[in-house]
């Protein structure tokens, strides 16, 4: 295999070479019989392959093959005027068999030859690499989102949608190559005819001037040879002329060119064996050169057998079978019944998506791209944002028909499970009211799904006059993108998973394997570790720094085995993180605990084999939350999102008490604000 991806190259020198050195007769007859075993090969290939990525190689085989006929057209044309018409038993016998002793018949039928090669075949394959180029370029853009689509629905996992791209790449680039490539099969048929009457005329010249020959003589002479020699390139050129139009009716590579040429010729044994016998076949022209025939044909009929039989072995080894309710290994249809009775079937059923999303049946255009939608590039450009911001990965989002919502309804599912519902008027614009309007519009009152605020539906023709209002004006599909997004945020730690995790220590051996072998197992299990990073995500602190978090770690797990412990440290470690997070011009607006709330939290602090707890009674608790609420009632205006503000020691029980009752507080440390932030204390929290 490594001796024939040599052949090309050389073969190539070996062409260019032909057109400058002299070539004895016997060798001249060998390569035009190559050069037509050569076009009959690639004709056949185009025959049998599925697709034309098989044959990716084909332009640069067609620019190739015209060149070595061009060298072989050279090459006669020199044994022609130099040798007194003879260039071989090939031309000889071609042009005797057409001209049949008639020059003006023979003449008039490789005309025609010529002329259907050129105006037929010829024009129609360029007209058609032209065409298929364009529509291959311009359905680039929408094969793409289809491919986005599918990966983002789980249809498909990355490494096949990281394939179907390659394979649309390569294919926009084989038809832009097959426009351009088509160009060689004209002009080498333009060549045809200015060789054949150059061998032509300039043989009559030299035979009248030089021979000695009476112009009967010299006439029938060189029409023999400059017929033959047209026909032993037209024969090769009509059938080259073929495979593109063929191949072009139905892509780059990764490899080279002559692994490629090996590979893909390779991969179809069965067309060496018919080219051997249709060369055995072709000994029975009277004249024909046979020994060499012969040779060529034994040898590619060996060398397909030889190939046909190692491909059946291969094929041997591995038994195909088709899985699922429609079929089985011997390609039978079976009834869904059986198909259930193998208990593995049944375990297929088991594994759930981590994200999907239901739409009813209205909605469906929001996210149908064939209906313009751009749903699949918001979500693509959401989970770059997502893994720059939060440092993970968002998984594959299945969406699904949701036949039992109501038309206007969606579902979002975490593992299976509803965690979040909305409503979307399809023909209309959501106006929130971010509590500084100027005036009012008429609308459906609603609420907007992500964040609550109070809004309205209005018709189109109204938003302009609502954005003067003041309102805030939002399109159907960035509702429902932002409900999404927004949701997932709030569920990250459910959703990073061991493999996650995996994943993320093998990228960042990439750049820092000591770190990773160091701490990953030696000082924390990769299970804990999971536990520190869902920890993080729960309470919105990103994890993009796997660096820091892993230092720290392995700095104080020796000592400190709790993962909600080690977590607080963590946290401490990114607080130039956290800081950039929740602070605003240099300062950070918070709600402070009183310390005899953060005594009384203190002292309820409990512990067991497991780990530490908050045991506090029912009212103090109850106390505690009302002026919590209060509280953030109070500073609603001054703040979005309420921040209190503890000690270290406190800091991780008061906010699993928040969690709560107010999930959607932040509960920050002192030791996780950078000293250059200002604090400000809007509230302070009191049992009072």
């Amino acid at each position: 295999m490594k001796i024939l991806n040599h052949v090309v190259p050389l073969f190539v020198i070996l062409i260019v070479a032909l057109i400058i050195i002299p070539l004895p007769t016997p060798l001249l007859d060998m390569m035009l019989i190559l050069d037509i075993t050569l076009s009959l090969i690639i004709l056949l290939m185009t025959m049998y392959i599925k697709t034309a990525l098989e044959f990716s190689v084909f332009p640069s085989i067609l620019l190739v093959a015209t060149l070595f006929r061009l060298a072989l057209n050279i090459s006669s044309t020199r044994k022609i005027l130099t040798d007194q018409g003879n260039a071989g038993q090939v031309i000889k016998t071609f042009g005797q068999f057409v001209l049949q002793g008639n020059v003006v018949v023979g003449l008039i039928v490789f005309l025609i030859i010529v002329l259907v090669n050129f105006m037929v075949i010829t024009k129609g394959s360029e007209r058609v690499s032209e065409v298929a180029a364009r529509f291959k370029l311009d359905a680039m853009p929408g094969k793409q989102m289809a491919i986005d689509a599918d990966l983002n629905s789980g249809m498909i996992t990355e490494d096949q949608a990281h394939q179907r791209r390659e394979d649309i790449q390569r294919e926009a680039e084989f038809y832009g190559s097959m426009d351009g490539a088509s160009k060689f099969v004209k002009g080498d048929a333009v060549m045809a005819i200015i060789i054949t009457f150059i061998n032509l005329i300039g043989g009559i010249i030299i035979g009248m001037v030089q021979g000695g020959k009476t112009f009967q003589e010299v006439l029938n002479i060189y029409t023999i040879a400059s017929v033959g020699d047209g026909l032993v390139s037209q024969i090769p050129a009509l059938m080259i002329s073929t495979a593109t139009g063929m191949i072009v009716t139905r892509a780059a590579s990764k490899s080279t060119f002559g692994e490629d040429v090996t590979s893909q010729f390779i991969a179809q044994p069965v067309v060496f064996v018919l080219a051997g016998i249709t060369l055995a076949v072709m000994c029975l022209v009277p004249n024909m050169p046979v020994l060499q025939m012969l040779l060529l044909s034994a040898l590619l009929i060996i060398f397909g057998t030889q190939a046909m039989k190692k491909q059946k072995e291969a094929a041997g080894e591995v038994q195909p079978a088709v899985e699922g309710p429609a079929g089985n290994a011997a390609g039978k249809q079976e009834s869904e019944t059986e198909y259930y009775r193998n208990i593995d079937n049944i375990y297929k059923l088991l594994p759930l998506d981590a994200i999907e999303m239901d739409f009813g049946y209205s909605l469906i255009p929001l996210v149908d791209e064939r209906s313009g939608s751009s749903f699949i590039d918001r979500l693509v450009m959401f989970r770059k944002q997502f893994a720059t911001e939060m440092g993970m990965v968002v998984p594959p989002i299945r969406l699904r028909d949701g036949g039992q919502l109501n038309p206007n309804q969606y579902m979002i599912k975490i593992k299976g499970e509803e965690v979040a519902r909305g409503e979307i008027l399809m023909d209309y614009y959501l106006a929130l009211d971010p509590g500084n309007l100027t005036g009012e519009i008429d609308g459906i009152d609603t609420v907007e799904p992500a964040y609550g605020i109070p809004s309205k539906w209005i018709t189109p023709d109204k938003k302009d006059m609502a954005e003067m209002y003041g309102y805030t004006v939002i399109d159907p599909l960035s509702v429902v993108i932002t409900h999404l997004s927004e949701t997932i945020r709030r569920h990250a730690h459910e959703l990073l998973s061991r493999q996650d995790v995996s994943q993320m220590l093998e990228n960042m051996k990439k750049y820092n394997a000591t770190l990773v072998s160091d701490v990953v197992p030696n000082v924390i299990t990769q299970a804990n570790l999971q536990k520190v990073l869902c920890s993080l995500l729960r309470e919105g602190v990103p994890i993009r720094d796997m660096e820091t978090i892993l230092e720290t770690i392995s700095n104080y797990a020796t000592a400190v085995h709790d993962p909600e412990l080690l977590t607080e440290y963590v946290r401490q470690a990114l607080r130039r993180t956290i800081t950039r997070q929740w602070s605003e011009g240099g300062q950070i607006k918070v709600i402070t605990l009183d310390s005899t709330v953060e005594k009384t939290i203190l002292n309820s602090i409990s512990k067991n084999e497991r780990g530490t707890y908050l045991a506090l009674d029912p009212k103090t608790t109850q106390k505690i939350i009302t002026n919590v609420t209060k509280c953030i009632e109070n500073v609603k205006d001054i703040v979005t999102t309420p921040i209190i503000l503890t000690s270290p020691i406190v800091r991780l029980y008061f906010s699993k008490l928040m969690r709560q009752f107010y999930p959607k507080a932040v509960v920050l440390s002192f030791n996780e604000i950078e000293n250059n932030v200002q604090i400000q204390a809007v509230a302070n929290v009191t049992l009072d």
